[in-house]
């Protein structure tokens, strides 16, 4: 339990950190971003196929992967569809206003964030000692590009620098209590965890093809995302062989 709480702890607070720049830049350039968020993507896609995946398959069976894998992607769908796509950078095109419904915006962004922390909480109820850490690792490397676009986005609503700061974060920090409550289940239920491996692979990797490798190939960078998509595939292997 200390494990899989510091484990959220740290992943949801990348989020925040994530967003610490903005105190002192109010823009960032198509391409950085472009990068941040293919080797995010790179990292979860590795997450998923490399240790998720296995882990599920070998504490269960194909039926319990598959159904896993699709009810984690079937969750996000349904989120996307009923929470108002934000685009960060172009509010202009937002479903609403701004003025009258900033909470609505923090709540997309906050509810977006639910699936993450439970494959956290599940991935610390597995057998394998190491694949919680792992899995917050990948999270957090998600989170901390994430973190500085919505507070970027705040701040050019005119919201003070350490206010945007304070929200990016908070928007992160709900990862925690979803984490926990993965965590709970899946170490009372038996029988409970393979599935809810497989659920955080689906989650991850909607996320990924969804949200991630489209936003970071959309403003003509896609050479430099699809090398960065790499460095971070590699980077999660490499670290799955050393710990």
């Amino acid at each position: 339990m200390n494990d899989a709480l510091l484990g959220s702890i740290i992943s949801a607070m990348s989020t925040g950190l994530g967003a610490v720049p903005i105190l002192f830049m109010r823009k960032i350039s198509h391409l950085l971003r472009d990068i941040l968020l293919a080797y995010a993507a790179g990292i979860m896609t590795s997450a998923s196929v490399y240790n998720l995946i296995p882990e599920a398959l070998g504490q269960s069976n194909l039926f319990v992967l598959a159904f896993g894998i699709m009810l984690g992607s079937l969750v996000l769908l349904v989120l996307e569809m009923r929470i108002p796509h934000v685009d960060l950078e172009n509010p202009e095109k937002m479903p609403f206003k701004i003025e009258g419904k900033a909470f609505m915006i923090i709540a997309a962004i906050t509810m977006h964030n639910l699936p993450e922390g439970l494959s956290v909480g599940v991935s610390y109820a597995s057998t394998d000692e190491n694949l919680g850490n792992l899995i917050a690792f990948s999270i957090g490397l998600q989170n901390a590009p994430e973190g500085f676009l919505v507070a970027l986005f705040l701040v050019n609503q005119n919201i003070g620098r350490f206010k945007a700061l304070g929200i990016a974060t908070l928007t992160g920090a709900v990862e925690i209590i979803t984490a926990m409550i993965g965590y709970t289940l899946s170490s009372l239920v038996a029988g409970l965890v393979p599935y809810g491996l497989a659920f955080a692979a689906g989650a991850m990797m909607f996320i990924v093809y969804k949200e991630l490798i489209p936003e970071s190939h959309g403003d003509g960078n896609a050479r430099a995302a699809t090398i960065s998509f790499l460095f971070g595939l590699i980077t999660m292997i490499g670290l799955t062989e050393l710990f």
